[in-house]
């Protein structure tokens, strides 16, 4: 009978080893369009085996005992394979394509830990087309991401972790996008460069990356354009504009290309704010890339882009209520004049591939970049403050009861700006072994004429007030002011300088497997020289050094962890913009603003409700030296042109992301940060981009009843930055704060028929996907402010800052269509 217990023992004992030698395996199937495949049979080629639901979605339990080969079959499409080597409880993330025809394809398996061990962040393109926003496109998705702020939904512009604008390094295979010079608001923005309906990857870095990527402080977005797979149309159409896209590919299969033109008008969402004025802001461009594959080592593509973009601004009136309960005022404007803008740009690169053998491969880049841009505008502002009536009995009830006091203010511009820009990069791959080398060469060439003449003019209570540095006089209107009279502001220059850059790259990376730890390192540097001739003058070249390292491990944990270090010299040799100092001279001389980044990161994967989850968590520290301090504008951004500051930023950034319902991703991020800068030894104050705290939610849903009706929810939370002070004004006097920001854009969208919702209908037979849906712009209809308007009153010699509000509710409605 003793024996019988024994064996029922050793049964057990070996059924709980058994048990806890268990690992998770799971992913989504896609197909050659990088579409969901629903009832892919995945085995072992023992006992499990399951089958992709209907998003393509498949999780199996596997044996960790030895390694496990996992095969992916079914109808007409080829066999994939591939093999695992798991520990116990670990959770791996396997994502794999699969291919119709009979050609001999390597089999594509996408780990995601691949990308995160340098600290990048993968985003979906078909998420980038879905959620919902005034600005949609790939920079309304990362603004939802810890580290990107922005509170401007009309502009494409963000800063990442204290950075500006000018900061952050935007590339779309592999060549760089400028973005535009003059613009000085949100609302005379149209679309980002990138065209999201011809997007198949991307890839952003919010700091610690590599030395292959440019000289920017801040981050890095990369963005990968779509080989054509077969010939498909695409159109979408909405309140705000639409967009056709084309694919096509020869019979051979050597020719392919896909062309993109997309039209926007932001009329919808600047007529829902306070001022009532015409507005016609218009936005078009065309967009093509060409692949050639001339033989099976050499391949070729071109990559094109024509846009123009107009913006047409009349206003008439404005009123804006502000104070206290105690003390309401209006601010009436009554307006004269119009605002002329255009934006033209020119782009065309071509690249050329020679893949030597299967681990050598060489690129050669060569394009140019045209901008012409203007900026003429004549407006004159009538204004007057005045008490509000509150008392609600009274017919007048929210009507000025007496003015406090009123003005006259004009401005003035006529600003021409034209860019030619001309770059070529030689580059390089090499792997072995377990390493890889890559490096780079590149030459560019800046040629700009760029001409500014922008004055203001203030009348006060029949005083013209005089400019508030130059002024020698406090005691207007008491005691006359005796020198000439002068514009408020005043800025005239003319200049065309010739900026010559070469850079060059070098970087190491190499994967080690210890007995209980998986590392990497990445180990890199850039050079950067560069020189300015303007006219006579010929700026010193300068020459500067960025090394950068990159290291992650991955322990054999029974927890799925990944942690990654990164630090690295970050340095941004200026671009005009920089050199341009709020006077509208150059500092020829200007050095190259440097960032030391210091980022710890940890990646914990696990399994939540059923599903997969991640948690991202980085901290960071950066040291800037040689600063060239500015301020913001809306979005235009003016610099002082001198290197006289240092600065500090600090935070952490947590995203837990995952499928809270099956094959729809969504995420919540929080993020903390501090910016900080000293300039020339007056105290430390907060940088313009100090946003402190900030809270993103994307969201993804759907009905289990009804699955072709999809809910979308993009929310964002961001404490209010330092400023909403004039551009031209002393920060160190101005320390206010806008109001926080907060903003939820909801999406609803009804589906009747893509890759996962098939419908049998007649009507849909040649139709791949349709959807239409109905979004809602700042749902809960709170006002946001984005800077203030500024008048004076020199009786009491108060000076009002009035705050300027974003877009209020705004709904929109929109198709989607394939063939």
């Amino acid at each position: 009978m003793k024996y019988k217990y024994i064996i029922t023992l050793l049964f057990l004992g070996s059924y709980i080893v058994t048990y806890a030698q268990i690992a998770q395996v799971h992913g989504i199937v896609l197909n050659e369009k990088r579409l969901p495949v629903a009832n892919v049979v995945i085995s072992d080629g023992g006992e499990k085996v399951v089958e992709t639901n209907e998003f393509g979605y498949y999780q199996i339990l596997l044996n960790v005992q030895k390694e496990v080969e996992l095969k992916f079959t079914h109808d007409g499409y080829q066999t994939s394979k591939t093999w695992l080597s798991l520990k116990p409880d670990e959770v791996r993330e396997v994502h794999i394509l699969l291919i119709t025809d009979n050609e001999t394809l390597s089999e594509i398996i996408i780990h995601k830990d691949y990308e995160n061990r340098n600290g990048s962040i993968l985003l979906s393109p078909s998420l980038v087309r879905k959620i919902p926003g005034a600005n949609a496109g790939v920079e309304n998705l990362l603004k939802a991401l810890p580290g990107v702020n922005s509170n401007n939904e009309l502009s494409t512009q963000y800063s990442v972790r204290g950075g500006n604008y000018d900061e952050n390094l935007v590339y779309v295979n592999e060549i760089e996008v400028y973005r535009p010079f003059l613009v000085r608001s949100g609302q005379q923005e149209g679309l980002s460069f990138v065209n999201s309906d011809m997007v198949e990857n991307i890839s952003f870095s919010a700091g610690g990356f590599q030395a292959k990527y440019g000289d920017k402080l801040s981050s890095v977005l990369d963005i990968t354009y779509r080989t054509p797979e077969r010939f498909q149309t695409s159109l979408n159409a909405s309140f705000l504009g639409g967009g056709v896209t084309v694919d096509l590919i020869s019979r051979d299969k050597k020719w392919s290309s896909i062309t993109g033109i997309r039209y926007r008008n932001n009329k919808l969402l600047v007529d829902s704010k306070e001022t009532e004025a015409h507005y016609s802001p218009r936005f078009l461009d065309l967009q093509t890339i060409i692949n050639y594959m001339s033989s099976p080592k050499w391949s070729w593509s071109f990559l094109g882009n024509i846009s123009t973009n107009k913006y047409d601004y009349e206003p008439l009136k404005r009123q804006t209520n502000f104070g206290t309960l105690d003390n309401p005022t209006a601010l009436i404007i009554h307006y004269n004049g119009k605002e002329k803008d255009s934006y033209k740009t020119f782009f065309g690169s071509v690249k050329g591939a020679f893949k030597h053998n299967e681990n050598t491969m060489f690129t050669w880049t060569t394009g140019a970049y045209h901008a012409r841009e203007q900026e003429y505008y004549d407006i004159e502002a009538s204004y007057y403050l005045g008490e509000v009536e509150t008392s609600l009995g009274s017919e007048n009830f929210g009507d000025v009861k007496y003015v406090k006091g009123g003005g006259t203010q004009l401005n003035h511009a006529r600003n021409d700006y034209d860019a030619l820009l001309f770059n070529t990069e030689l580059k390089g791959v090499h792997e072995f072994l377990k390493s890889d080398l890559e490096w780079g060469v590149k030459y560019s060439r800046e040629d700009i004429k760029d001409r500014m003449v922008e004055w203001e003019v203030i009348d006060s209570a029949g005083y013209v007030l005089p400019d508030p540095i130059k002024k020698t006089s406090k005691y207007e209107p008491y005691e006359p002011f005796v020198g000439p009279l002068l514009p408020y502001q005043n800025v005239r220059a003319t200049n065309s300088p010739v900026i010559n850059r070469i850079q060059l790259y070098g970087q190491w990376g190499h994967r080690m497997n210890w007995r209980k730890v998986d590392a990497w390192v990445n180990l890199g540097i850039r050079g950067h020289y560069w020189n300015i001739i303007e006219g006579d003058q010929k700026s010193k070249g300068k020459f500067v050094l960025s090394p950068r390292l990159q290291f992650a491990l991955k322990p054999h944990w029974d927890k799925d962890m990944l942690f990654r270090f990164a630090v690295g010299v970050y340095q941004q040799p200026p671009s005009y913009r920089e050199l341009r100092s709020m006077d509208g001279t150059l500092n020829l001389d200007l050095e190259a603003q440097t960032s030391t980044h210091l980022i710890l990161g940890n990646d914990y994967s696990f399994v939540m409700w059923g599903q997969p989850f991640k948690l991202m968590t980085e901290v960071y520290y950066k040291v800037l030296s040689d600063v060239n301090v500015y301020t913001v504008d809306n979005v235009r951004i003016r610099y002082r042109a001198d290197n006289e500051a240092e600065a500090t930023v600090y935070g952490i950034d947590m995203r837990l992301y995952g499928a809270f319902v099956p094959g729809a991703d969504s995420w919540v991020s929080i993020g903390y940060m501090k910016a900080e800068e000293n300039y020339k030894d007056r105290g430390v104050i907060s940088r313009p981009t100090d946003q402190r705290l900030k809270f993103g939610l994307l969201f993804q849903d759907y009905m289990p009843s009804i699955p072709n009706f999809k809910l979308y929810l993009n929310l964002v939370y961001n404490t209010g930055l330092p400023g909403g002070s004039p551009s031209y004004a002393d920060p160190y006097q101005y320390q206010d704060r806008l109001k926080d920001y907060r903003r939820v854009d909801a999406g609803f969208s009804y589906v009747f028929k893509d890759s996962q919702l098939g419908q049998e209908k007649v009507w849909l037979k040649k139709i791949e996907e349709l959807s239409v849906g109905f979004e809602i712009y700042n749902l809960f209809d709170n006002q946001n402010a984005i800077t203030n308007t500024w008048v004076r009153d020199v009786y009491t010699k108060n000076q009002y800052g009035i705050p300027n509000y974003m877009t209020t509710r705004t709904f929109n409605l929109k198709i989607n269509l394939k063939f």
